[in-house]
C-alpha cells in the first residue's frame, strides 16, 4: 500500500475566508485514517498550516486512544495533569513561531507574568549548568547521552513556563512533543521514568518528526529545533521561518500527508 494514497485534491471551492475542505486517506501501517480537512487554498507557509495539521494530530491521536481503550488500556493523560509539564520539550521552528504569534498578542500584564517565569526557568537552568548542553547536545535521540540529560534537566524541576495554576496556558497551541507524549502508566510515574516504568503509547502519526526534518532541511544552522525554556530568547531576533517553507495551501497539506505516510510506511 502506497505511503499516502492516491490524492487527487478536489477543484477548490473556496469559503469567504478562502479555505476549502479537502478529503484525505491516510495508511498508517495496518491502520487508516481518513477524513476531510480544512485547508487554506491560497499561499500558505508552514506556520499558518498549523492548525490544520493540530487537528489532524488530534484525529490520528484519538483513534489511537480509543483502540487502547477498547483493549482495557485507557491512558492516564488528562487536561490539567501537568505530571510531564517539567520535562525537557523541544519546539520546533514552525511551533516556536506559532507561539511567538501568540505571546505577542497577549496583554501585557500576561506577556510580563510570562516574561517573569521564563526568567526564572533560566536561572534554574543557569545555576544547574545544563545551559550548554541542552543547546550543544542531541537529546531527543534514544542514546545514553540523550536518557542522561533528560533525566538531570528533569531532576531540576523546573515548571514549564506555559503552565498556570497546574495547567497549560496554550494548551491548544501546545508542541507536538508534548501533544504526542501520551501514557497508560500512572501519571506519578512520570516525575522519574528512571525509577519507574513509563509505558508511551506508540502514535501511528506524530507530526514532530516531520516538522523536525524540515525545519533542518531549510535552515542548515539548526537541528530543526530548540528547547521551549529558550522560546524567549529566540523571539528577540524576530525570525519568521514559516516563511521560508509556503506554498499553496493544499500542495503543502499534501506534502505534509506524504511525508507521514512515508514515516509509517518505514516505522
Amino acid at each position: 500500500m502506497a505511503p499516502a494514497e492516491a490524492y487527487n485534491p478536489p477543484m477548490p471551492q473556496p469559503s469567504p475566508d478562502g479555505s476549502t475542505f479537502v478529503p484525505f486517506r491516510l495508511a498508517l501501517g495496518e491502520a487508516i485514517l481518513s477524513g476531510t480537512a480544512l485547508v487554506p487554498v491560497g499561499i500558505t507557509t508552514l506556520t499558518e498550516l498549523l492548525p490544520v495539521l493540530r487537528r489532524l494530530e488530534q484525529s490520528g491521536s484519538e483513534a489511537a486512544i480509543e483502540g487502547l481503550a477498547s483493549r482495557g488500556q485507557p491512558i492516564s493523560c488528562r487536561q490539567a495533569c501537568s505530571a510531564c509539564c517539567d520535562h525537557l520539550v523541544p519546539v520546533t521552528l514552525f511551533e516556536a513561531e506559532s507561539l511567538s504569534f501568540a505571546i505577542r498578542a497577549m496583554p501585557p500584564p500576561q506577556q510580563h507574568a510570562l516574561a517573569d517565569r521564563f526568567r526564572s526557568a533560566l536561572q534554574q537552568l543557569a545555576a544547574s549548568g545544563l545551559n550548554d548542553r541542552i543547546q550543544a547536545e542531541d537529546w531527543i535521540g534514544d542514546t545514553p547521552s540523550a536518557r542522561h540529560i533528560v533525566l538531570d534537566y528533569l531532576y531540576q524541576r523546573i515548571p514549564c513556563p506555559f503552565l498556570v495554576d497546574s495547567a497549560c496556558s496554550v494548551y491548544e497551541l501546545r508542541p507536538f512533543a508534548c501533544r504526542e507524549y501520551l501514557v497508560v502508566s500512572p501519571p506519578a510515574h512520570c516525575a522519574d521514568p528512571a525509577a519507574n516504568a513509563v509505558v508511551r503509547v506508540n502514535l501511528p502519526l506524530r507530526l514532530f518528526p516531520i516538522l523536525n526534518r524540515i525545519g533542518a532541511s531549510v535552515f542548515d544552522d539548526t537541528r530543526g529545533w530548540f528547547p521551549l525554556v529558550l522560546l524567549l530568547a529566540w523571539m528577540e531576533a524576530d525570525p519568521h521561518p514559516g516563511d521560508s517553507v509556503s506554498a499553496p495551501g493544499l500542495e503543502l497539506f499534501h506534502e505534509i500527508l506524504t511525508g507521514l505516510g512515508a514515516s509509517a510506511a518505514s516505522a
